[in-house]
């Protein structure tokens, strides 16, 4: 009966999130499924459903949830393999409604309720994931970027662009308002499927691939694929860098990582170019690097030291670049790490360097989270 409850709830989970991200995708595709104007009406049954449109999203969702199963099966049965107390996926929806685009989903997760064994096993656990969605992945975008639309397409999104015909680009983009236009950003293997895979004369516009439900589905999950591979802490990245290199080699290299890490994000957010504006806010983000980085060192002078550290570095290099910009929105994702997850990695009791296999497949692995990342994973123009 216990069983059957635990069942009920991750498929209740998995039901809840298909929902939210074919809502999400109906959003991306420009498709109306609820009319109403506020959470009330909505709540209270004042909305007009529009069933087509709601079906029609799933071409969004359907394959990102299948690329987001994969990846957790991929954990799954490699723990199972290892004999460890594992739960199924746990699904986490998230839909903000007429409030703001989302993609419908923060993710999905399992629960590893026993301990690691050895190096070994957490590595193969920690690859596992990403290698499954990986190629899940790259067979979503190999049907996107072979069954492109025509062009005229976005028409059907964009009637308004009709009256400038295919060369609507010259003449949309440069006249939107600042910070009114939404471009996605882009990363290594996108750039291939678009450079040696697609039809040029189909490819969409950077401002209207949110569009194509099916790049938007390899898009998400290639930037989930890519978060994951993040070789910090105990995401599946710092699983397969301890593997590879041991904890002692780890930790410092981690912390470097880390460094690195914050230190792009926030470049751009305070700039001398502001006049005297950045001085409002920089005491309160010397403040947000300061937590971030206190678990991470061993007395809190060294955190504040860090902290100031950061905020100059990035300041210097604004005022040398002013064109040097971060993704701010890393940040977020960097307090997680750094303030509740933790960046490093717990030793495992048995601490045998990986064989010559693992080592290919780890190196791999690193190179398919270059491949992945996606600096700016969108960018408000």
């Amino acid at each position: 009966m216990q069983n059957i409850k635990i069942y009920i709830k991750h498929l209740l989970l998995l039901g809840i999130t298909l929902v939210t991200t074919t809502l999400a995708g109906a959003q991306w595709m420009n498709l109306q499924v609820f009319d109403f104007q506020s959470w009330g009406e909505l709540w209270r049954g004042n909305f007009t459903f529009h069933a087509d449109n709601f079906w029609k999203a799933h071409h969004y969702s359907l394959p990102f949830l299948f690329i987001l199963t994969v990846h957790e099966f991929g954990h799954y049965f490699t723990a199972r393999y290892y004999k460890l107390k594992v739960t199924l996926p746990f699904y986490m929806p998230l839909w903000l409604g007429n409030t703001g685009i989302t993609i419908g989903t923060l993710g999905a997760y399992i629960r590893i309720k026993s301990p690691f064994p050895s190096r070994k096993s957490y590595f193969d656990v920690g690859i596992a994931g990403p290698l499954a969605g990986f190629v899940a992945a790259l067979g979503v975008l190999f049907y996107g970027f072979t069954h492109l639309p025509p062009p005229e397409f976005i028409f059907t999104i964009h009637p308004e662009y009709q009256q400038y015909g295919l060369d609507y680009a010259h003449h949309v983009y440069q006249s939107l308002p600042p910070n009114t236009g939404l471009m996605m950003g882009t990363n290594l293997v996108f750039e291939f499927f678009k450079t040696y895979i697609a039809d040029p004369e189909r490819l969409p516009n950077p401002y209207e691939i949110m569009h194509y439900p099916y790049l938007m589905a390899g898009y998400w999950a290639l930037f989930f694929t890519a978060l994951n591979l993040i070789p910090i802490g105990q995401l599946d990245g710092g699983h397969i860098l301890y593997g590879l290199i041991g904890a002692k080699k780890h930790r410092k290299v981690t912390f470097v990582l880390f460094l690195g890490f914050m230190t792009y994000s926030g470049l751009g957010l305070f700039s001398p170019q502001d006049d005297w504006e950045w001085l409002k806010w920089s005491p309160v983000y010397v403040w947000f690097l300061y937590v971030c980085f206190l678990k991470a060192v061993p007395h809190w002078k060294w955190s504040v030291l860090i902290a100031v550290s950061i905020f100059g570095i990035q300041f210097g290099i604004s005022w040398l670049f002013p064109d040097a910009i971060g993704f701010q929105g890393w940040l977020i994702f960097g307090l997680i790490l750094g303030r509740f997850l933790g960046i490093y990695h717990p030793v495992a009791p048995l601490e045998v360097p990986l064989d010559r296999k693992r080592q290919i497949l780890g190196w791999l692995a690193l190179i398919i989270f270059i491949l992945c990342f996606t600096p700016f994973p969108v960018r408000v123009v």
